[in-house]
């Protein structure tokens, strides 16, 4: 297997030469093994997006660097052999010839991938280190590696001959690599496994690979493991002032009782703070509502509202978003089951950098009789499963109305969502899928749920848990199987 290092990382010669050795014979390898590196490079770069500054630590002769989506691309690797193959099969890209104790770059990336390089390195916090001072607040760093249980099939296959000889490394479990990180500053956030036969063996190779290895046991035998990794948010006094205007967009369809008091009830919390009603076909007066008391309360808040043209939630939210002037959006249902006041902690959670994309839970605190029915606790507790199992992290309440997002993160989402497609009616899935694929931090606030005062749901339980029952599996097949 191709393994990318600079000489900081490996100061034995048995390594230098291991490494200088293998640039020379780079291409033939790379073609030999393509279907091993490709897989790698194809699940890094479905998080990575075109607006993203690149960097790949350890880039050797470049194909991964040169294959990943972005907008400025560089790769370092201390090996002068490395870097001069990268830039001769790739000469329109930013390779150099760098020491990682001291990376000397004046920019800060969005995304930072080190690929199947920490077993090779002597010291990784020294490395992770520079990493650090080269990101910036949403950087997002993708660790890949090969899983210690298959030491044994790697040896046993260099006996063979079938694979190069490479010097003995560091086998790093799960929980070292999450304790090296955190000792550098760093969190993780995410962990997934890939891949079960390195090899290709047409048809068979692929359809394993990409039905079987994501399988919850199976994928404990697989052989690529990834590690996404954040910078710790910074906890002090000051944080929680900082200066960022929030948008509400508050979806309303036959909600004329709730309108008055979303308004009155609603807390300030932001230096800059508007609510944007975006009323929806309703058959009741809410349209009504919204104009007047918008009118009469517009010296307790900016407030703007919209007719709905299209259908669904969803729509309506998007629509919201495109009126929207503040840097962190957020979504409140007008049934007021979610309280106007809990905004704020999601406010905090947001900007204090304790995750990127912020979704209420609902499941966590007794519920006031009636706020939700039987076949709605089951069938949320169903997607809590299926989408735990997608989005590799425990998900407790995926329908909840309440989330938040940064701004710029959510028009990157909508650059990528024909990824999805567009057919979620309810913009909740929508909205979940496209923070996974943009690699942003999922986190969820408990808050309690209250029953309605005014008005019924506009939810079919079967008709839309059946829609919502196709989407999962249409994003599984999507994030999972490919």
């Amino acid at each position: 297997m191709q393994v990318n290092t600079t000489k900081q990382f490996c100061d034995t010669n048995k390594y230098l030469e291991y490494f200088e050795k293998k640039a020379k014979n780079q291409i033939a390898y790379r073609r030999t093994h393509s279907y091993y590196w490709n897989s790698i490079t194809r699940y890094c770069n479905f998080f990575s997006h075109p607006d993203y500054n690149i960097l790949e630590v350890g880039c050797g002769t470049g194909e991964l660097l040169n294959d990943i989506t972005g907008n400025k691309k560089v790769g370092i690797d201390f090996s002068p052999n490395m870097i001069q193959e990268a830039r001769r099969q790739f000469p329109h890209l930013d390779f150099r010839i760098m020491d990682a104790k001291k990376i000397e770059l004046g920019d800060r990336f969005d995304l930072i991938i080190v690929s199947n390089l920490i077993g090779f390195i002597e010291n990784i916090s020294i490395m992770l280190e520079q990493i650090r001072k080269k990101c910036n607040p949403k950087t997002k760093l993708i660790i890949t590696y090969y899983s210690q249980l298959w030491e044994p099939a790697i040896r046993f296959a260099e006996s063979l001959g079938l694979k190069q000889k490479t010097p003995s490394q560091n086998w790093l479990s799960k929980s070292d690599i999450k304790n090296i990180l955190y000792l550098s500053g760093f969190e993780v956030y995410r962990q997934d496994q890939k891949m079960i036969m390195p090899f290709k063996i047409p048809i068979i190779s692929d359809f394993i690979n990409t039905y079987f290895s994501p399988l919850p046991f199976i994928k404990h035998f697989t052989i690529n493991q990834f590690v996404f990794a954040r910078l710790q948010p910074v906890n002090n006094n000051d944080t929680g002032k900082m200066e960022q205007s929030v948008s509400i967009i508050i979806p309303a369809r036959n909600e004329e009782g709730n309108i008055e008091n979303a308004i009155l009830r609603m807390p300030h919390f932001a230096t800059k703070q508007e609510i944007i009603f975006v009323e929806g076909n309703s058959k009741d007066n809410t349209w009504e509502h919204i104009v007047n008391y918008s009118n009469k309360y517009k010296d307790k808040f900016t407030i703007k509202y919209i007719k709905q043209d299209g259908k669904g939630k969803g729509d309506a939210v998007r629509k919201g978003f495109e009126l929207a002037s503040g840097d962190i959006l957020m979504i409140l249902d007008a049934d007021l089951t979610v309280q106007p006041e809990s905004l704020p902690e999601f406010y905090q959670t947001v900007i204090q950098g304790k995750g990127d994309f912020i979704m209420g839970c609902r499941l966590v605190y007794p519920m006031e009789n009636q706020a939700m029915r039987f076949l709605n606790m089951i069938g949320n507790k169903l997607f809590s499963l299926i989408f735990s199992w997608i989005l590799n992290r425990q998900t407790k309440d995926t329908l909840c109305g309440t989330k938040v997002i940064f701004k710029d993160d959510y028009l990157r989402l909508q650059s990528n969502r024909k990824f999805f497609g567009d057919f979620d009616p309810f913009g909740d899935f929508d909205l979940i899928f496209g923070a996974y694929k943009l690699n942003l931090k999922i986190v969820e606030v408990p808050i309690r749920y209250q029953a309605r005062q005014y008005g019924k749901t506009n939810i079919s339980r079967f008709k839309h848990g059946m829609l919502l029952l196709k989407m999962s599996f249409f994003a599984a097949r999507k994030i999972k199987f490919f």
